[in-house]
């Protein structure tokens, strides 16, 4: 795991690189959420304002969560794998950590160009590319993005601030998560100020569930398992459970928050059956880092929240998973 203090580039070696190029590619990690896809369309929206070709890739050809579709530009991303290959001067990276979560095409993509920059929140082993900003005290990636649109001489104009908004209120869990620093509430501010509407925002991102959403939640809530002090909760989903239900993998992603807000929970998990293997996501309440948890598996994410992918059977992964919830806790409460 990178230290907080580990070397990174700084925003203005990467708004220089950008100020000399004429055609880049930005681009986030699979499954993308409200801080990948705010990231993403903020610098581009900025970039495109200075003259640049903007060419905003999606990770892999998947459906964008349906509560993002307002966002300015988010019609015009494209999966990597349909690029028709054009030269790039620069390609950026944003909201993530390792090749692994950008997958293969986008990845082809990047070692390509000429030029190539990660701008992240995301604590690593290792950079993806030389010319790095890594932020593990950032509340989203959407706030170093925030930031290097200024470094760029760029405006922040109402769709910036919007697409930046979007970032930091989900990454922050609606300002409630243990990232909600000081620097979050000053950026909101300076977003807010620059045109975002919280209330649109909210209506738009948290206010626009469908009906399959709520009968995957009651499935969630039928599946409920605890430990037996009930500091750890786990659900799940199955293939069935979306089938039954006529919904898609996106109906599911505002879920894990359902279970993380019951009473006396510490640690939640939510886990969903997909192509043969089970996705995970885990939320943490406390100061108990379920990143640990998750890079364990091969993910990884945030001390209060992380995800993963285990190769392995519904009723396996939560056999597994809740006994590692449960180490987690005693860990902590041990260090």
């Amino acid at each position: 795991m990178a230290s907080e203090t580990q070397p990174v580039s700084t925003l203005a070696d990467i708004a220089a690189m950008l100020s000399e190029s004429k055609t880049v590619a930005i681009c986030g990690h699979v499954s993308p959420d409200g801080d990948c896809i705010g990231s993403q369309l903020a610098l581009q929206l900025a970039l495109e304002s200075l003259g640049k070709r903007v060419i905003g890739l999606l990770a892999q050809d998947e459906p964008i969560d349906e509560s993002l579709s307002f966002l300015p530009g988010v019609d015009r991303l494209i999966p990597a794998a349909c690029y028709d290959g054009a030269e790039l001067d620069a390609f950026v990276a944003v909201d993530v950590p390792t090749t692994k979560r950008m997958g293969e095409a986008a990845t082809t993509i990047m070692r390509a160009a000429h030029h190539a920059a990660v701008i992240d929140h995301h604590a690593a082993d290792e950079s993806l590319v030389a010319l790095a900003h890594i932020d593990p005290q950032a509340p989203s990636a959407s706030t170093l993005v925030w930031q290097l649109v200024c470094t760029l001489g760029a405006e922040r104009v109402r769709g910036v601030a919007e697409c930046c908004y979007v970032g930091l209120l989900t990454d922050t869990g609606r300002f409630q998560f243990q990232n909600t620093t000081p620097m979050a509430f000053a950026c909101a501010s300076e977003m807010v100020a620059a045109g975002a509407d919280p209330a649109y925002i909210a209506r738009e991102v948290y206010q626009n569930r469908s009906l399959a959403s709520l009968a995957l939640e009651d499935r969630v809530i039928e599946h409920l398992k605890f430990s037996d002090d009930g500091a750890c909760v786990l659900s799940w989903l199955s293939a069935t459970d979306f089938e039954q239900t006529g919904a898609v993998k996106t109906d599911a992603d505002a879920l894990i928050g359902t279970i993380r807000s019951l009473r006396g929970v510490r640690i939640a998990c939510m886990l969903r059956e997909q192509e043969g293997a089970v996705r995970g996501n885990l939320r943490a309440k406390d100061n108990t880092d379920v990143s640990a948890i998750a890079r364990r598996y091969g993910g990884g994410g945030h001390r209060a929240a992380a995800g993963f992918t285990l190769e392995c059977s519904l009723d396996q992964a939560r056999i597994t998973v809740m006994e590692d919830m449960q180490a987690a806790l005693v860990s902590s409460e041990e260090g």
